[in-house]
């Protein structure tokens, strides 16, 4: 968890723990969320489904994808939402306004992307030693959103991704991955209300990336 020491809103950046090891089908690292989040209701049935949950049962959707409390719940009390572009709006909206506990809170249940134990030794010791890196630097996981990458070039895209941002200040890497996270929350929020095909920003535990 990282140790947040800067105070006020997080504001859109101008550019752009421990890691449990996650296991799953696919041979690429996935962007995962920690075992502490508590298991949501069954998938809402589209749209609908979520305006119409009870505001426990939508939060508790909503924390699959951030899991910022003040977030989800902000979300939550907006409903109903005419249609999925009004949601990831709100969505978007409630990231950009994450104060700095509010953004420590989200990025203390993200797990760093891990990779299927069938994969080659060489490309988990070297995970591993970039993750470790970052989050001694950093204090938190890596977090990087994946969605629309192919699935054959995200390991390449993590470890360089990690090497380039290691070089960054502490304030401009806690902006970067805000915006990551926000990424990230949109992608699974339209997963889950819109039932998307899996992907790499797809929730449960025990997925790689």
């Amino acid at each position: 968890m990282s140790s947040e020491s800067h105070a006020g809103p997080w504001k859109r950046p101008p550019t752009l723990h421990h890691t449990p090891r996650a296991q799953g089908r696919a041979a690429i690292p996935n962007q995962q969320r920690s075992t502490s989040v508590p298991a949501p209701p069954p998938r809402p049935e589209g749209l609908d489904g979520f305006n119409s949950a009870c505001p426990e049962a939508a939060a508790a959707y909503l924390l699959t994808c951030c899991a910022s409390r003040r977030w989800a719940m902000r979300i939550a009390a907006h409903r109903p939402y005419p249609d999925l572009d009004a949601l990831l709006a709100a969505a978007d909206e409630a990231s950009y306004d994450l104060s700095a506990a509010d953004l420590a809170q989200a990025l203390a249940e993200e797990s760093s992307p891990g990779l299927h134990p069938d994969a080659p030794q060489s490309a988990h010791t070297a995970l591993r030693a970039a993750h470790a890196a970052y989050e001694s630097r950093f204090g938190h996981a890596f977090v990087i959103c994946l969605d629309g990458d192919g699935a054959a070039n995200r390991l390449n895209q993590v470890l360089s991704g990690i090497r380039v941002r290691m070089t960054n200040e502490w304030d401009e890497e806690r902006s970067i991955a805000a915006d990551e996270l926000r990424r990230l929350a949109r992608a699974r929020l339209a997963h889950l209300v819109c039932k998307h095909p899996e992907s790499d920003t797809s929730r449960p535990a025990r997925r790689v990336l």
